[in-house]
């Protein structure tokens, strides 16, 4: 196994890519961390009932991520094979998909919200809130849902530019409509959390304009039109079920995961509840550089797999253990290293310091397994199309592995920060060495035909 190769030109296209999704998963933590900030200046019930809106939200949203990587492994195979019809008519089943989620998340949004808020807390003006909140994001989710589609397929060709372009573009639009709306200006009437549902809708129908006003009328390389839309898919269905359906299914249980986690950290204690939001920061940020090298090296494994070259796809694999590698060792030290600053900016007890430091010691610890995993489970044994395996993985190693021991490591038996979080993330480390084997055995390699 060769870890690291002089072909200078797989670094050269792998930073390429690389780096504008990084800076595109920068900025959506960005737009994250502006909307609590904006939200923050109304109370803490605004702020409480936003942020546990968005719980709600971020299972729609880890569902079409999941779609728009599905069908990117798809598209990434299709563009190296040159088969254009077939990479069209990807693209047309992933949107019927997201439509029909879009719609379902619409309607339970809608019709629902009350019932999705008690889910979450008893607190009746929290509730409120948070159904105000919902009565204009229900309006989001197609267009959230079309743009990420169409970002991934543009990302699966190469393209990685506009995506970033465009959400640059939704960050700025999405602050200054916030600042608009939330606080009243430019002579519209302060509206609070409605305020920031509906600077969110414009900015998602923005970034939907943008995205698809490019894929339809300017892009010249996948040469996607409306009418394409209609394209018979009947040959393809049974590739797409079996290749991109996966991969949603397993990030949707992602999604329903981190609200499991995020109640057991809950049912810890207060102390680790502040302790853990502190380190919530970096725990994203560590994972930003991790996300750019996975989401390319499938799209790189996937176009040399379409050439039909499974020996240059094998050693370009090998590479891209190597650089997760490499990543998790410097985003350990990196943690290490900002830790001390980070937690000194707080107001904390001595007792919420000792467990925000032991936290960071096992978020630095971690990463080196995250890094090497997500590069392999999100990454390259996706752009072979082993998206089956990897589903069966996620759902052992969450539901079987990190949920259970987390809740009794942490909740039964109390034991210190540093072991609770490794038992919360141990999926991280179990996958990771799965995954390595079975790159090692070869089996991650599927044929994918369309026809």
């Amino acid at each position: 196994m060769k870890l690291f190769t002089s072909d200078k030109s797989f670094y050269r296209k792998t930073v390429k890519l690389a780096v504008p999704i990084t800076l595109q998963c920068l900025i959506t933590i960005g737009v994250n961390m502006m909307d609590n900030i904006m939200v923050g200046t109304l109370g803490e019930n605004a702020l409480s009932a936003v942020s546990l809106a968005n719980q709600f939200i971020n299972i729609f949203t880890f569902a079409c991520m999941g779609l728009g990587q599905g069908a990117s492994i798809l598209a990434a195979r299709f563009w190296g094979m040159q088969d254009r019809n077939a990479l069209k008519t990807t693209i047309s089943i992933a949107l019927k998909f997201a439509v029909v989620i879009s719609l379902l998340f619409t309607f339970a949004t809608l019709f629902f919200p009350g019932a999705i808020m008690r889910t979450y807390i008893a607190d009746a003006d929290v509730i409120s809130e948070g159904i105000r909140y919902f009565g204009y994001s229900a309006y989001c989710y197609l267009f959230c849902g079309l743009s990420l589609i169409g970002s991934n397929i543009l990302r699966s060709v190469g393209q990685v530019k506009i995506p970033l372009y465009t959400a640059v573009l939704a960050f700025f639009a999405n602050v200054g409509f916030n600042y608009i709306f939330i606080f009243g200006k430019l002579g519209f009437p302060a509206m609070g959390v409605v305020g920031a549902a509906l600077g969110t809708l414009l900015a998602r129908i923005l970034e939907f304009g943008i995205t698809f006003g490019y894929l339809l009328l300017a892009d010249q390389a996948i040469q996607y039109k409306v009418k394409d839309i209609l394209l018979r898919s009947k040959h393809l269905n049974k590739e797409f079920m079996k290749v991109a359906l996966p991969v949603m299914i397993s990030d949707t249980l992602q999604g329903f995961g981190n609200n499991v986690i995020a109640m057991i950290t809950g049912r810890i204690g207060s102390q680790f509840v502040a302790a853990f939001s502190i380190t919530a920061v970096i725990q994203q940020m560590s994972s930003v550089l991790t996300q750019g090298v996975a989401q390319s090296s499938s799209i790189v494994v996937g176009h040399t797999l379409g050439s039909g070259d499974a020996k240059r796809a094998g050693e370009e694999a090998d590479a891209f253990v190597g650089l997760g590698i490499v990543v998790g060792v410097a985003a350990g030290v990196v943690i290490l290293l900002v830790s001390g600053p980070i937690i000194s900016c707080y107001n904390i007890t001595e007792a919420t310091e000792m467990i925000a430091r032991q936290l960071m010691w096992a978020i630095a610890f971690i990463v080196f397994f995250r890094s090497i995993n997500s590069i392999l489970t999100k990454g390259v044994l996706r752009g072979g199309g082993d998206t089956r395996f990897l589903m069966v993985a996620d759902i052992i190693f969450l539901w079987a592995a990190s949920v259970p021991l987390g809740y009794v490591v942490g909740v039964m038996f109390k034991a210190p920060a540093f072991w609770t979080y490794c038992a919360l993330r141990i999926d991280e480390i179990l996958k990771c060495v799965l995954c390595f084997y079975r790159l090692r055995g070869g089996k991650w390699i599927k044929n994918i035909s369309a026809r």
